[in-house]
């Protein structure tokens, strides 16, 4: 079905731009910003980065069914960074090993297989994952783009897009 892969290439098309244009608003990120948190509920700028970073890898053991241990070091290990070239780096990584990860699916496996996470009863087909993810980066992107307006940094629609 030449249509899966279509659909499998947009989608890494844009969780590609995703990943290029988050990698751009961190190294605008300045230090002093780092601790910013607009509520007490709520991540700091670096947190929110180090999470949005960690989406393609974390997502992608979560999906393999991989338990919680495994889940909570791989976040420990890119939260030990603060610097936006390794933070960019980590995110690069991650979504290239989910790209050949989907890619070494077959089109059944793709959108028939399913896998169910640690946190819940029931599972989600591969190609539903791979949605999931590039929503979840994308939620993850907006949230820093509205905490750097917030701080007064110039950004704006173009950094998006």
């Amino acid at each position: 079905m030449q249509a899966v892969s279509e659909m499998k290439g947009l989608l890494f098309a844009e969780l590609e731009h995703i990943v290029r244009t988050s990698s751009k608003l961190i190294a605008k990120i300045s230090p002093e910003h780092q601790d910013y948190r607009p509520r007490d509920n709520m991540r700091s700028l670096l947190e929110l980065a180090q999470h949005l970073v960690s989406v393609p890898s974390v997502d992608l053991l979560i999906l393999q069914e991989h338990g919680q241990p495994e889940i909570r070091r791989m976040e420990e290990e890119i939260n030990q960074d603060s610097a936006s070239e390794k933070l960019s780096a980590w995110m690069d990584k991650g979504f290239q090993d989910l790209k050949a990860y989907m890619e070494g699916l077959s089109e059944e496996d793709f959108l028939h297989k399913s896998t169910k996470p640690f946190y819940l009863e029931h599972g989600s087909v591969q190609a539903k994952w791979l949605i999931e993810i590039v929503t979840h980066a994308q939620h993850h992107r907006a949230q820093l783009f509205n905490y750097m307006k917030e701080l007064g940094y110039d950004v704006n629609m173009f950094d998006l897009y």
